[in-house]
């Protein structure tokens, strides 16, 4: 069926009209349905229906599939930190009297010109609704209604500012989710979140660079055209950026990046530590931005948390704990309670047995530091025991402590928060695994070549020649895996996009065209005429090559036999017969890129060698014999394979890493793998391409050593 479109209204016979039940809104696949108008004519023979039914735009369309993945994104991520279930903490705020911003009315406009009008279905932030403070649809309201669009979550550390950010973004997306109609939906931007890591601000503008990172991070804007896509939403205010650990950006670039977001087109939300906060407003102050404090959780907040999913009446222990918080509002636990971090280290580490009211005791822990210690050292131990009700641990306590312990050395050694995969080849000596490459394909090389050389020239030749070609393969080998490649982005629909219909159409045409060129040329009028078949088949692999150099896998033949060519002319046609990316709105995790090294990248790698050798084998073949031409091509495509395959494969460097890793430190062998149950467990969290700790103070505690 047709749509009529919206200029064209349908007109159809009617049935005679019967009460109806309600139902739920119609929809219409791909496009924004705006309901019908029904208009009754005559004794009820005859019904004028009007659809009106228009096509969403292009970024209509990219901002909703951002708003899908984002969604899926953060409520995997708000479950797996315990936002959800059970209930919350709630979340209180306040306008924070700190020098982290400027006035209040600077950010309400009252009285003046408004940068950004309020969110559809929300009133105008005001000064007096901002001074009452609130919970969590006060802060909605507040970024929503905000006439500046800058708002600034500061507080104290592990004051749960983070986990505050995490659920006004989903509130944020849910607000958006709930707006039936297209036009205004339309004017509610998608929340975003991101890590400031990796900006400059000289080299980049805020809109340029975290379309960046959306390209990266968000399988929908893979690809250039992905990029100029996200970079109009930004520019639109199609999406407000929540920027995440500002404060733990060094100080002089905090503020250069303070200093770029003035310019930003765009809702702004920056989450930051208080103390770093003020420091960065004496250099560089945010125009328009109003400093919300997250308050500490109240001591009744905390006991009501922690009895919640226990039985009714409470263990004793558990009971004496509650009562404790509420009578001495002032005791070293009630003040380390006072942040959602220690509140679920505590009934995370802690069963309904245990003695928990052990806390109470202030001869033991003198001190809320004492008591958030004590707690982070269990925190391990808590997250790789087994419960009933929850996946048993692939790893022992002592060895999951063990192997966090040294990744918390390492990172703080590196002065750093964000554990990129890609530079764990770094924490180990190169040549190990140079040496191991190098005996595998020695190996691999130098026994074919060996029973080759036997069979053609005899013993002598092979015992002469056959080693050299194991020494000389294995040299080769291993000095190009001491060069990895830099981590390559992921593609948004792997093969779809690299084996594109338009660059499949173009490789075809290029194998005909050369295996009819060949064939005129070496053919019927040649003393040695070549049979079509074997000009076709020799000829394939130009059409692979085609495809790649063409589509989205150019860079794994380039600067080969099959890539010779990718200049600006070719990128000019690469860019016409790959397309857009094939829709695939799911956002990308460290693990998602590492084992796109280890598996697509791998395979189009080692059929980059088949391809060499099917071009070579079947001519050699045919022009000096089997045994003369077949080892030349294979010996070819295999070493072709191996080098744009695994040789240089920076995921099979990373697990070989790990290997050494665990040898000399005891790590898990297989590391990716354990990071990821870590992340699961709640012990690490991930921030698009990096790991990191929970909690910058887990990390410490960590680096610090085993409890004494």
């Amino acid at each position: 069926m047709t749509d009529p479109g919206p200029d064209r209204p349908a007109e159809r016979p009617a049935e005679p009209a019967e009460p109806a039940e309600p139902a739920e809104p119609a929809q219409v696949t791909g496009n924004v349905f705006h309901g019908l108008t029904a208009l009754q004519v005559g004794a009820g023979n005859t019904m004028n229906v009007r659809y009106d039914v228009n096509s969403p735009s292009r970024l209509d369309a990219a901002a909703d599939e951002l708003a899908a993945a984002v969604r899926r994104q953060w409520q995997q991520e708000a479950g797996l930190r315990r936002l959800l279930e059970p209930a919350p903490l709630p979340v209180r705020w306040q306008v924070s009297v700190r020098r982290a911003a400027g006035r209040v009315t600077g950010g309400t406009a009252e009285g003046a010109r408004a940068r950004f009008t309020p969110l559809p279905g929300v009133a105008a932030a005001t000064r007096d609704s901002l001074r009452l403070g609130g919970g969590l649809t006060e802060l909605h309201a507040a970024y929503a209604g905000l006439a500046s669009g800058r708002l600034l979550l500061v507080g104290p550390p592990a004051a749960g500012k983070t986990a505050a950010a995490v659920l006004l973004l989903l509130d944020a997306l849910r607000h958006r989710a709930n707006t039936a109609s297209s036009d205004r939906r339309a004017l509610i931007p998608v929340p975003v979140m991101l890590s400031p890591h990796g900006w400059d601000p000289a080299a980049e503008s805020p809109a340029e660079w975290a379309a960046g990172r959306l390209s990266r991070e968000y399988t929908l804007f893979r690809g250039r055209d992905g990029r100029a896509r996200a970079l109009e939403l930004l520019e639109a205010g199609r999406v407000s950026l929540f920027l995440d650990a500002l404060d733990e950006v060094p100080g002089k670039l905090r503020t250069a990046m303070v200093s770029a977001l003035e310019a930003a087109d765009f809702r702004l939300v920056l989450v930051s530590r208080a103390k770093e906060a003020v420091l960065t407003a004496k250099r560089a102050r945010l125009g328009g931005a109003v400093a919300l404090e997250i308050l500490p959780v109240r001591p009744a907040d905390a006991a009501a948390y922690l009895l919640g999913p226990l039985p009714e009446p409470p263990p004793p222990a558990w009971d004496r704990l509650a009562r404790g918080l509420l009578d001495t509002p002032d005791s070293p636990l009630a003040q380390a309670l006072t942040g959602p971090l220690a509140i679920s280290l505590l009934r995370d580490a802690h069963g309904d047995g245990d003695p928990v009211d052990e806390l109470l005791d202030t001869g033991r822990f003198p001190t809320a530091r004492s008591v958030e210690d004590h707690l982070l050292d269990h925190a391990v131990t808590a997250a790789y025991t087994a419960r009933p009700g929850r996946p048993r641990p692939r790893h022992s306590p002592e060895a999951a402590d063990r192997a966090l312990r040294h990744l918390a050395v390492r990172l703080t050694e590196q002065g750093t928060h964000d554990l990129l995969w890609w530079h764990i080849p770094t924490w180990a000596d190169r040549r190990p695994r140079a040496i191991a490459i190098g005996i595998f394909v020695g190996l691999l090389y130098g026994v074919p070549a060996f029973l080759m050389i036997w069979r053609l020239s005899g013993p002598v030749w092979a015992c002469v020649l056959g080693p050299g070609s194991a020494l000389g393969s294995g040299f080769a080998a291993a000095l190009l895996s001491r060069r990895s490649g830099d981590p390559q982005p992921l593609p948004s629909a792997g093969w779809r996009d690299i084996f594109g219909w338009s660059a499949a159409r173009a490789g075809v045409v290029q194998w005909l065209l050369t295996a009819v060129t060949i064939w005129l040329l070496f053919g019927p009028l040649t003393d040695t005429p070549l049979p079509a078949w074997l000009c076709l088949l020799a000829t394939a692999p130009t059409g692979f090559g085609t495809i790649l150099v063409f589509g989205r896998g150019y860079e794994l033949v380039a600067g080969t036999v099959l890539g010779a060519g990718t200049g600006s002319w070719f990128d000019t046609v690469r860019d016409d017969h790959s397309g857009p990316p094939e829709v695939d709105t799911r956002s990308i995790g460290p693990r998602d890129v590492w084992l796109h090294h280890i598996r697509l990248r791998l395979l189009l790698g080692l059929l980059v060698g088949l391809s060499v050798a099917l071009l070579i084998v079947p001519a050699a073949t045919w022009m000096n014999g089997f045994w003369a031409g077949a080892p030349l091509g294979v010996g070819a495509g295999l070493w072709a394979g191996l080098v744009a395959g695994p040789v240089t494969n920076l995921g099979v460097a990373t697990a070989l890493t790990a290997v050494q890793l665990s040898a000399a430190e005891g790590t898990p062998v297989r590391l990716m793998s354990f990071l990821e149950d870590a992340r699961r467990r709640n012990l690490l969290r991930a921030t698009g391409p990096a790991y990191q700790f929970r909690h910058a103070r887990l990390q410490e505690r960590l680096a610090a050593g085993p409890p004494r």
